[in-house]
């Protein structure tokens, strides 16, 4: 099948100095506002944002937990600074240990990541209250509105965070590039404007002031930048609702930018603020692209890594700027003096959440945990590190053949970014939950306003149910220009007089490299075929992965390689770059994971670059190479396996002391949703095991994951009477990360597991199909199948 695209001619200039959003002072490389993309230094910037929640990660893991995350192609950090974590008690706000919200700041700015502080007052972000405190509920106010008596205590308490963050601003030449403005609040334009104005009058200064723009926001005009979301699954729908409209909406390519699913749980469906902000004006920004799904009691989503990546490929297909995700970093939520700090039926929300765990299926976990979708979106945001700068402004452009509605499964979607003279080819087939079909034999057709056109690739390809993808289309690579590859490049990397642009295949599909035969004077491949078409040059039968080194001679006398990595090779590409030599902590991009390197093998010399398995057992350093690079010294640690450790999972003994007895009855909120069982049932009701941790394992330093195996509906862990982690069954083992909790608390009493059956006539609580139990899996029965020990979860490596 033949799907055609015409590009229409090249859009006229953005509208720019405009949207007067920044404060008057800032830095030396400005960050500003287009009508369809931001600019930093006057060049095109396309930011890609991860939540990161310090309140819910120890202090001790932060410079670890942030180097990961840049790693993974994170370059902002979002975090909400959570009213009740600070001032749980009138009048003692405390920023002081996990609480230490300008530590946090610094340690951003130490590894050049920029921060966007979500200042609230109100937050959500399944908080107790939204995370306002209970004393602040407990006035006589209009919470959320410009009553003097609200406006009082979030006054001091937005002058107390100004405080904190003094001297960060870019101005100053700190790290903040942005500041949100409470959130999903849809109809108070006002509202927002005064909160807006006393966070400046409390000091607080950044380029750009945001605010969530879901669900018909009304926003004060020109004030607030307005940023979009897309969840692959939800939590806050009801548990026999099916997978939402709003939610497959997301894997389709469109220009819709709204979704009024988020947040609706708490507004009535049938609200909206207004007809939401105008597109024309503003860049499609966005920063709550779901990296995963937390679980309510009543309804738990299981979410994959591909759910998580085919999402935000498709946004940028769709015309996104900005990608930011919620959350990138899972959490756990801190122990509250007063009161248990999650968002709950007993506070009034909707939903029960865990007591402790936000984990979220994050990239990375509660504990740290590296998960798939880490490395998938790794290999897109090494996309925009190189490539961001040109995708940013173009446009997106859609086929005219549409999926007929969100229930079309057979219609190919895909969407074409270009400018006048380039441009990235997307294509989604994959969505969950319904799988979608392939498409044999296909080719795309992209017809230029110049009058190119593009037929790829020259064989047609079956497109496999479940693939997403880029391709590149016209792309200039130093002299010689790649007119399409069926390979998404992942980057550039420049060696001994030649770039390098590295490419990941796309699993069954060929890649097919064609070049403009005027720009090439020889080409040399290490296998395939090259045959000369229509003024092109066509390589095929390339088999994929490290040795796939095409070496290009250009026209003007000039060396490029193109090197076209397997699939599975590419999800383990980090990128080294030559300040990381200069660094106490080397996790800064990407030369620090790896059982031993493997080397691009090319004649020419050897690129700074590396592809590194994923990791998988413990690591150090056995050596270093020093050399230099045109932009200061490289240095290449080779990493090894440490041989003295293991990487397979020691079991661990289990001791049931207590059966478990009758599962509570069911018990269901206002609105009929399930509600979690009461403290006192895992008391009376709750099998219980006792497991006792060695303690060479405890005096480890690189983190030690417990991972239990087991059936039932609610499970909490304690170390004597203090509840240390918790889960909702949903089908998946339950990781307690051991360098969390009280080292001699867990020698003194061990660790208690306590598990809750789900009652036989449970039926408000929604299992993901996975978890749904196999005759040996019944969770009306409340069992620890197995524990084991795994290996370190922490890969930080550092010099000397």
């Amino acid at each position: 099948m033949r799907n055609h695209l015409r590009l229409p001619p090249p859009a006229p200039a953005p509208l720019a100095g405009h949207l007067p959003f920044g404060d008057a002072t800032e830095a030396a490389d400005p960050i500003e506002v287009t009508s369809r993309y931001l600019t930093r230094g006057g060049c095109p910037w396309f930011p890609v944002s991860g939540e990161f929640h310090y309140t819910r990660c120890p202090a001790r893991h932060w410079e670890e937990e942030l180097l990961k995350m840049k790693a993974g192609g994170i370059t902002v950090v979002a975090t909400y600074v959570i009213w009740i974590h600070h001032e749980e008690t009138e009048g003692r706000i405390r920023f002081d240990g996990d609480r230490d919200l300008r530590r946090f700041a610094e340690l951003c700015a130490r590894h050049d990541l920029g921060l966007i502080p979500r200042i609230g007052p109100w937050c959500h972000a399944e908080v107790r209250n939204g995370g306002l405190p209970d004393w602040m509920l407990a006035r006589d106010c209009a919470p959320r509105t410009d009553d003097p008596a609200y406006l009082e205590p979030v006054r001091r308490w937005f002058a107390a965070v100004g405080e904190q963050l003094r001297g960060m601003d870019r101005a100053h030449g700190g790290p903040v590039v942005a500041i949100q403005i409470e959130n999903e609040l849809y109809d108070r334009p006002g509202h927002l404007l005064t909160l807006k104005r006393l966070a400046q009058h409390s000091g607080l200064s950044a380029p750009l002031w945001t605010a969530t723009a879901w669900g018909g926001v009304q926003l004060p005009p020109d004030e607030l930048l307005p940023l979009y979301g897309g969840y692959p699954e939800t939590f806050w729908t009801d548990a026999d609702g099916g997978w939402p409209d709003t939610c497959r909406k997301h894997f389709f390519f469109t220009h819709q930018r709204d979704d009024e699913g988020i947040g609706a749980d708490l507004r009535p469906t049938t609200v909206r603020g207004g007809a939401g902000a105008p597109t024309d004006r503003f860049p499609w920004a966005t920063c709550e692209l779901g990296g995963g799904m937390a679980h309510s009691y009543h309804r738990r989503p299981r979410v994959g890594a591909a759910d998580v990546a085919a999402l935000g490929l498709t946004k940028i297909g769709c015309g996104s700027a900005w990608q930011g995700y919620y959350m990138f970093h899972g959490g756990t939520n801190p122990t509250g003096e007063l009161t248990t700090l999650q968002e709950s039926h007993a506070t009034g929300y909707p939903n029960d959440l865990p007591v402790l765990s936000y984990d979220f299926q994050a990239p990375l976990g509660e504990y740290g945990q590296y998960r798939p979708s880490y490395h998938e979106l790794r290999l897109q945001h090494l996309l925009l590190e190189d490539f961001g700068h040109r995708i940013a402004p173009m446009a997106s452009v859609l086929p005219g053949e549409q999926p007929t509605g969100q229930d079309d499964r057979s219609t190919l979607r895909w969407a074409v970014r270009c400018d006048a003279g380039a441009g990235f080819l997307f294509v989604n087939n994959h969505q969950p939950h319904e799988p979608l079909r392939s498409h044999p034999e296909t080719t795309f057709g992209v017809d230029w306003p110049d009058g190119t056109e593009i037929s790829l690739p020259s064989t047609p390809a079956a497109i496999p149910s479940g693939a997403f993808f880029c391709w590149p289309l016209r792309m200039r690579v130093a002299g010689a220009q790649l007119e399409w590859a069926t390979a998404q490049p992942v980057c550039r990397v420049e060696a001994d007089g030649q770039t390098v642009l590295v490419l990941a295949a796309v699993d069954g599909i060929d890649p097919e490299l064609a070049l403009d035969a005027s720009t090439v004077s020889l080409v040399r491949t290490p296998g395939g075929d090259i045959t000369r078409v229509d003024g092109r040059i066509l390589i095929t039968g390339l088999a994929a992965g490290t040795d796939a080194l095409v070496e290009i001679d250009t026209a003007d006398g000039g060396r490029v390689a193109l090197l076209v990595l397997d699939a599975t090779t590419a999800r383990s590409v980090y990128r080294g770059r030559a300040w990381d030599a200069r660094r106490l902590v080397l996790c800064s991009e990407g030369v620090v994971f790896d059982h031993e390197e493997v080397r691009i093998h090319s004649a020419a010399g050897e690129p700074s670059f590396a592809v590194l398995p994923a990791p998988q057992v413990p690591l150090k350093v056995t050596g270093a190479q020093v050399r230099t690079e045109p932009d200061g010294v490289f240095t290449r640690y080779r990493l090894t396996p440490a041989p003295e450790q293991s990487a397979a999972p020691v079991a661990l003994a289990v001791r049931l002391t207590r059966p478990a007895g009758p599962a509570p009855a069911p018990k269901t909120n206002a609105l009929g949703r399930a509600s979690v069982p009461a403290d006192k049932d895992f008391d009376t009701s709750a099998a219980e095991y006792r497991l006792d941790i060695p303690d060479d394992v405890l005096d480890r330093p690189d983190g030690v994951l417990l991972r239990i195996d087991w059936t039932g509906n609610v499970a909490r862990a304690y170390t004597g009477d203090t509840l240390v982690a918790d889960q909702f069954q949903a089908g998946q083992p339950w990781e307690i990360g051991l360098d969390r909790l009280d080292a001699t608390a867990v020698r003194t009493h061990g660790i208690t597991l306590r598990l809750l059956p789900l009652h036989e006539e449970e039926r408000g609580v929604h299992l993901p199909p996975a978890a749904e139990p196999a005759p040996e899996r019944d969770h009306r029965e409340a069992l620890v199948i197995g524990a084991t020990l795994n290996t370190t979860r922490s890969w930080a490596v550092r010099r000397g």
